[in-house]
C-alpha cells in the first residue's frame, strides 16, 4: 500500500470535490463517475489532488477529464523535467562533486552511459531523455513517490553545498541532511587532537609533552609525502577513476536488469 493512500472517508470527500469541480466548470457529473475517479486518485496525497482540482478549475477549458487531473497531480510529484534531469546527470561525471539525484535519473544515466562513453554526447542525451521519461512514466503509473538520494563526491566543501541546497529545495528531509552535515563537521575535542589538526590548519596549540615527539614524526612523514606528491596524486586519480567506473558499471547492470524484467512476458 502506498503511504499516501487515502482512507474511505477521504475517498468519499474527494469524490464530492470532483463533482463540485465539474459543476464549477459548467458540467454535470454522475456521482458514480466521480467515485470511480476518486478511487483512481486515492494513491496520491489529498492536498496534491485538491490542488490539481483547483488548477483544473482555472486552466481547463471544456469538460473535466481524468487526464486533466492526473497530469497536474503527477507534475507536482517533485521529479525534475527532462532537461534539468540531464543537467543533474552530467554533474556525476566529476567524481569530486556531490550529486543529489532521483532513482529515475540514476537509471536513465546508466542506460545512456555506453553512448556517452563513446563520445556521442548528443546521442547520449537523446537516449537519456527517452529512458528517463519511460522510468518516470512507470513510476507515476505506479504512484511511486519521488526518491532523492545523495551520491557523495570526494570534495567535502561541495558535499556541504549540495546537501544544503537539496534541503532548501525540499528534496531531502532536514534530518537526513543534518546527518550528512554532522558527519562533515566533526571537530577534535582534546588539545592533542587540536594539535594534530593544527599541522594541517596552521592553528597554534600546546600539545602534551608526550605527544610532541609523535607530532614531529608526523611532520617529517608529511614532508616526505610532499616529495612524492605528484606520484601520489596520480595514484589517487587512478583510484578515483576506478571507483567511479565500478559505480557506473553497477548502475548499467541495474538498468539492464530492469529493462529485462519489463521485456519479459
Amino acid at each position: 500500500m502506498n503511504t499516501f493512500e487515502m482512507n474511505d472517508h477521504q475517498v468519499a470527500g474527494l469524490a464530492a470535490a470532483i463533482c463540485a469541480t465539474a459543476e464549477a466548470m459548467g458540467q454535470e457529473m454522475n456521482p458514480g463517475t466521480a467515485a470511480m475517479m476518486a478511487e483512481d486518485l486515492c494513491a496520491y496525497p489529498v492536498p496534491v489532488v485538491k490542488a490539481a482540482l483547483k488548477a483544473c478549475r482555472f486552466e481547463v477549458k471544456g469538460k473535466l477529464a481524468m487526464a486533466d487531473i492526473l497530469q497536474r497531480v503527477q507534475s507536482s510529484d517533485g521529479r525534475p523535467g527532462k532537461d534539468e534531469a540531464w543537467a543533474i546527470a552530467m554533474t556525476t561525471n566529476d567524481e569530486f562533486e556531490t550529486v543529489v539525484l532521483t532513482d529515475e535519473i540514476q537509471l536513465a544515466l546508466a542506460a545512456a552511459k555506453p553512448i556517452l562513453d563513446g563520445g556521442d554526447k548528443i546521442g547520449a542525451r537523446m537516449a537519456f531523455i527517452d529512458a528517463y521519461q519511460r522510468f518516470v512514466g512507470q513510476a507515476r503509473e505506479d504512484a511511486k513517490p519521488v526518491n532523492w538520494h545523495v551520491s557523495v563526491g570526494f570534495d567535502a566543501n561541495r558535499r556541504v553545498q549540495a546537501v544544503t541546497k537539496a534541503v532548501e529545495l525540499k528534496r531531502i528531509p532536514r534530518e537526513h541532511a543534518q546527518k550528512y552535515l554532522t558527519d562533515l563537521s566533526v571537530e577534535p575535542i582534546t588539545e592533542d587532537g587540536r594539535a594534530i589538526a593544527g599541522l594541517l590548519t596552521g592553528t597554534v596549540t600546546r600539545p602534551e609533552p608526550q605527544l610532541r615527539q609523535k607530532l614531529e614524526l608526523v611532520k617529517n612523514s608529511m614532508l616526505e609525502m610532499r616529495k612524492a606528491s605528484a606520484e601520489r596524486k596520480t595514484e589517487m586519480r587512478i583510484d578515483a577513476a576506478n571507483e567511479l567506473a565500478d559505480r557506473r558499471a553497477l548502475l548499467i547492470k541495474q538498468a539492464q536488469e530492469l529493462e529485462a524484467k519489463r521485456a519479459a512476458p
